[in-house]
């Protein structure tokens, strides 16, 4: 890399101008000054307070300090762009579901309550010969509804028909649901845990999505969406956090900040302003333990007030410095 040698070049003759570090390497003034602004802008070099050198390499410690902090910065704003974009999709897949069905519309199917739904995933499933990716969210999840799921998972699966389930990271926490996670892996389900999911969804064969009509409330309605541009759309989605999810088998791992995943995500949370209410239902947990969290972080951050917080996780290049 031509900028590096350039800056080689400067940290081994620091009292050496532009002129003369052209010279030294051979190389032409117009692309001797592209690598110096790309160094400068990577916070390597800087300009000098002697006019007949110009510009003065920085010590390579402290710079790489600037630079991973500066990368850091960047990594946070773009997981923020991420995570906005899977919530725009949420809102907006929601927003669809919650449409009335056009008559003529054979992409959709709209459900009306438990018996609909149930009897319709019954279909769904029978018909399945390929695989399952289900968003699981709510935390919690009641022994009955995990009893009653278990022979349908049970049956898909003796079918050879691959089944991927993403969990909340609280799963973990519930013995009742863990156990059935455990049980789902161990008859080759592959299950993973995320801080949280945009969404309750269930996609089979890449070809068909069921999605709740009120996210507040699975039971009470539900969309089938078999549009090819929609179900390709929510595969993506489903790929892009189980990228990033945490295998069962495994503990979540802690950010570049050594935060554990809860905490980084309840970071996010509060930075776009929600309470300790609306974070407790993202993550799965009681409200209680959302302002346990919470209150956990000020300490990290040594603030008084969430305000100080949001300043404190600013400085520290834990969130991005603009919106």
């Amino acid at each position: 890399m031509e900028a590096e040698r350039v800056y080689r070049a400067m940290l081994a003759h620091p009292k050496e101008n532009v002129a003369a570090l052209g010279q030294r390497l051979q190389m032409p003034e117009t692309q001797l000054h592209q690598h110096l602004y790309q160094l400068n802008a990577l916070a390597l070099i800087q300009p000098s307070v002697h006019e007949d050198i110009g510009f003065r390499a920085i010590d390579p410690e402290p710079a790489m300090e600037v630079l991973l902090t500066r990368q850091q910065v960047d990594l946070a704003a773009q997981q923020m762009r991420v995570e906005a974009s899977r919530a725009a999709a949420a809102r907006l897949i929601a927003e669809c579901s919650n449409l009335p069905q056009r008559a003529a519309d054979p992409d959709s199917q709209r459900l009306n309550g438990p018996e609909e739904i149930r009897a319709q995933l019954e279909r769904i499933a029978a018909e399945t010969c390929q695989q399952i990716m289900t968003f699981a969210p709510g935390g919690a999840h009641t022994e009955a509804d995990l009893a009653a799921s278990r022979e349908p998972n049970r049956a898909l699966l003796e079918r050879g028909v691959a089944m991927r389930t993403v969990y909340l990271d609280s799963a973990r926490n519930h013995q009742t649901t863990l156990d059935h996670v455990e049980w789902l892996s161990r008859h080759g389900g592959q299950v993973r845990t995320a801080p949280t999911l945009p969404i309750r969804m269930i996609i089979s064969d890449r070809r068909r999505a069921v999605l709740p009509i009120d996210t507040a409330d699975a039971r009470a309605g539900a969309v089938v969406l078999e549009g090819v541009g929609t179900v390709t759309a929510l595969c993506a989605l489903f790929e892009s956090i189980w990228d990033s999810a945490t295998p069962l088998g495994a503990p979540p791992a802690r950010d570049i900040h050594g935060m554990p995943p809860q905490q980084a995500e309840t970071m996010r949370l509060l930075a776009q302003g929600l309470t300790d209410e609306a974070i407790a239902k993202r993550l799965g947990v009681s409200p209680r333990t959302a302002r346990r969290i919470a209150a956990e972080l000020l300490n990290d951050l040594e603030a008084h007030s969430r305000f100080q917080a949001g300043v404190h996780a600013v400085q520290n290049g834990w969130l991005p410095p603009t919106r």
